[in-house]
């Protein structure tokens, strides 16, 4: 255990952690986004499932990463269109629409990967981008080399956070997740909102399947391994506020690297590594626990609105 307290391993994991946090936080702000207009997504795994499929085969097909980057937001634009109907205008019920979601993603993903690539093969990594100075700190430097997508992610907290709080469009999300009735009665458009926040919701999974498997550099079936699941829960977790859902993507993130840390030190064997791995979806469960009743969701979260 002394060789993981030194600064240097520190530092390193802490770096990790920051890069592992990425696609938990592109899925979480977004599934945040579309909480707050009342519409919630359980098919955020799904949708980051396919996101990193076809940001993958991409990058195999044409070399490029920044392709790859966009095949897998457009993945996710689809999957919100498609969302969107079933749920808006099919009028289906969200969680059941949302698992339906995570079903087809799971398995076409599968599929594809055994139609168009067939076993694992390798691409390159999203270079880092350094910011000037920072890197040079000794001891911490390394924390300020990320890939631009760690990068990005952070930025979109205070975007998000300005979006929801400070625009016409985030007043009409809050309006429309609180009371649809009363903003449809002041002319706001609730399906038109919700039709948005969908749409930004599974671009966002989308960019986080890009996210993830540009970081592991391979695909394989089920990568996600449920962190969709986990980015719907850091919402409750965070309270549907983008600084604190930033918080606890950083926490999972941190987990995980530590974990991952401990590994590769040997400082637990096998078979507590395997349970330490579970260590996120521990901290999921405990956070709900504890923090059921103490949060107050957006009123019309999950419900289907209906012009009386």
């Amino acid at each position: 255990m002394s060789d993981f307290f030194t600064v240097s391993v520190i530092v390193a994991t802490i770096a990790s952690g920051i890069r592992l946090a990425t696609p938990y936080l592109f899925a979480a702000l977004g599934e945040t986004v579309g909480q707050r207009s009342g519409v919630l997504n359980l098919g955020v795994d799904g949708v980051m499932l396919l996101g990193a499929f076809f940001a993958h085969w991409t990058a195999l097909e044409t070399g490029n990463l920044w392709l790859a980057v966009l095949a897998g937001m457009f993945t996710g634009l689809v999957m919100g269109v498609i969302y969107a109907v079933i749920t808006l205008y099919f009028k289906a019920q969200q969680g059941i629409s949302g698992i339906g979601i995570f079903l087809f993603g799971l398995g076409f993903s599968d599929l594809m990967f055994e139609v168009k690539i067939g076993s694992p093969k390798f691409t390159k990594q999203l270079p880092d981008i350094e910011i000037p100075l920072l890197v040079d700190l000794p001891k911490v430097g390394e924390l300020f080399s990320q890939s631009l997508l760690t990068w990005g992610a952070f930025a979109m907290v205070p975007t998000i956070a300005i979006l929801l709080r400070r625009t016409t469009f985030g007043m009409n999300v809050r309006a429309v997740g609180e009371n649809p009735q009363a903003a449809d009665s002041l002319g706001v458009s609730v399906n038109r909102v919700r039709i948005k926040t969908i749409l930004i919701g599974n671009t966002m999974a989308g960019i986080a399947g890009a996210a993830l498997v540009l970081e592991a550099k391979v695909f394989q079936p089920n990568l996600t391994q449920g962190l969709g699941f986990i980015a719907v829960a850091l919402v409750y977790f965070g309270a549907w506020r983008p600084l604190y859902v930033m918080a606890g993507a950083l926490l999972y993130g941190l987990v995980q690297a530590t974990v991952i840390r401990w590994k590769v030190l040997q400082i637990i064997d096998r078979d507590l590594s395997d349970i330490a791995a579970m260590a996120p979806a521990v901290l999921t469960v405990v956070a709900l626990i504890v923090l059921a009743g103490r949060i107050q969701a957006p009123s019309a979260l999950t419900k289907p609105f209906e012009r009386h």
